[in-house]
């Protein structure tokens, strides 16, 4: 049998106001959106897997097969999540953590997410709509 211990002792997960295995903020102040698809397939299992503390032990093995990912897939989203502030992982146990102040986006969110949602105005065309504001 596998003794567990809580791996960081300040971020041991509770439950604040509503019953919830994951918390509200979760969706709206845009934590799901940060992750990508694997990512949140291994954040929501070892959320329904974990204890009151967020501790849970499955194998590598049993999570691949579980999702149905390949070990790469699995290590890539293990590593995100943990690169996020999500989980913490001692290469045998996992903690889902308390959820951070605010996401952490990786390089790809943020050049997903800083893309223009309308065509780039040249700054000689700004100064020049100014400009004509400007004078009477």
């Amino acid at each position: 049998m596998i003794k567990k211990k809580v791996l960081n002792p300040d971020r041991i997960r509770r439950i604040h106001g509503g019953f919830s295995f994951v918390p509200h903020r979760f969706l709206s102040q845009g934590f799901l959106s940060s992750l990508q698809q694997k990512e949140i397939l291994l954040y929501l299992l070892l959320v329904l897997a974990s204890d009151r503390h967020g501790l849970s032990f499955y194998s590598y093995d049993t999570i691949c097969s579980l999702l149905q990912m390949n070990l790469d897939q699995y290590i890539n989203a293990r590593n995100g999540l943990i690169d996020k502030d999500l989980i913490a992982f001692d290469g045998t146990v996992f903690q889902v953590l308390e959820l951070p102040a605010t996401p952490v986006l990786s390089p790809t969110t943020l050049q997903v997410d800083s893309k223009p949602t309308k065509q780039p105005v040249s700054i000689a065309r700004l100064v020049d709509r100014s400009l004509k504001r400007m004078t009477p």
